[in-house]
C-alpha cells in the first residue's frame, strides 16, 4: 500500500470515528433530520467499509522479504467481503493458487522504496526461478500503476526472456534506469521515480503451493 493510500484510509477512519463521535454525544437532537441522518449514515458507513476491508485484507495477506501476497484470494469458498478485501490488500488479478499465484513489492529486503535513483537486483540461486508448469513473470510499473516507456520498450521479463544465467548456473535479474552496459539481456528498465513489482507464477509447482519456495528479495546495490 503507497503511502499516498494509506493517508487516505486514514484520513477517511479518522472522519467516521469524529462524525460518530458528534452524532452521539454533541448533536442536539431537535436539529436533527431524517435525510440528514440518512446522508450521514451512508457517508460513514462506506467510510467504515472500506477501513475495515482494508484491515482485515492485511491480516489474510501474507509478507516474506517484502513481497506481498494472499495466496488463497481467488478460492470458490470466499465470500463477496474477503474477496472486496482483497482487492484492497492485494491489488492484482484473482485466481485459485493451482492456476496462478501472484506476489507484488513496493519496497526492497530492507524495507525501502523502491525508486528509480538506486540500482537493484534480483539473485536467483541455481536452480532457484520461481517453480511453475507454464511460466513466470516479472513486471515493472512507476508508483502510480503504470508503464513507463524505455529505451527497450520492455516491461516485464521471465522464462520466455533469454535471461542469462552467471557461470554457476544463478540468475540475476537488473532493476535499474540506466542501462546496464553488457548485461541487456538481464535488466529491467526502472523509471525515474518509485516503482512497484509484480512477479507471476502460472501452473504453480508445488514448493510454491506448499510455501517452501521464498521468493528472493530485491537487493538495492547502489546507495
Amino acid at each position: 500500500m503507497s503511502r499516498t493510500y494509506r493517508f487516505i484510509v486514514i484520513a477517511i477512519a479518522a472522519v467516521c470515528v469524529y462524525f460518530v463521535v458528534r452524532l452521539l454525544f454533541f448533536t442536539d437532537l431537535s436539529t436533527r433530520t431524517v435525510p440528514g441522518d440518512v446522508v450521514q449514515g451512508i457517508l460513514i458507513g462506506f467510510g467504515l467499509a472500506l477501513v475495515t476491508a482494508q484491515l482485515y485484507g492485511q491480516t489474510r495477506g501474507s509478507k516474506v522479504n517484502n513481497w506481498v501476497t494472499v495466496p488463497d484470494c481467488g478460492l470458490p469458498r470466499n465470500g463477496m467481503f474477503l474477496r472486496a478485501a482483497h482487492s484492497w490488500a492485494f491489488p492484482g488479478p484473482i485466481a485459485v493458487p493451482q492456476e496462478a499465484m501472484y506476489w507484488w513489492a513496493r519496497k526492497d529486503g530492507a524495507g525501502r522504496p523502491l525508486s528509480g535513483a538506486h540500482s537493484y537486483v534480483m539473485h536467483f540461486p541455481a536452480g532457484q526461478l520461481p517453480p511453475g508448469d507454464a511460466f513466470w513473470s516479472l513486471t515493472m510499473a512507476d508508483g502510480g500503476i503504470k508503464y513507463v516507456p524505455n529505451p527497450l520498450n520492455r516491461y516485464h521479463v521471465g522464462n520466455h526472456s533469454g535471461l542469462l544465467p552467471n557461470a554457476d548456473g544463478s540468475v540475476d535479474v537488473l532493476l535499474q534506469q540506466a542501462a546496464p552496459v553488457g548485461h541487456e539481456s538481464n535488466w529491467l528498465p526502472a523509471p525515474a521515480g518509485e516503482f512497484v513489482l509484480w512477479l507471476r507464477v502460472y501452473i504453480p509447482g508445488q514448493a510454491l503451493l506448499d510455501g517452501t519456495y521464498t521468493v528472493p528479495a530485491v537487493q538495492r546495490v547502489t546507495a
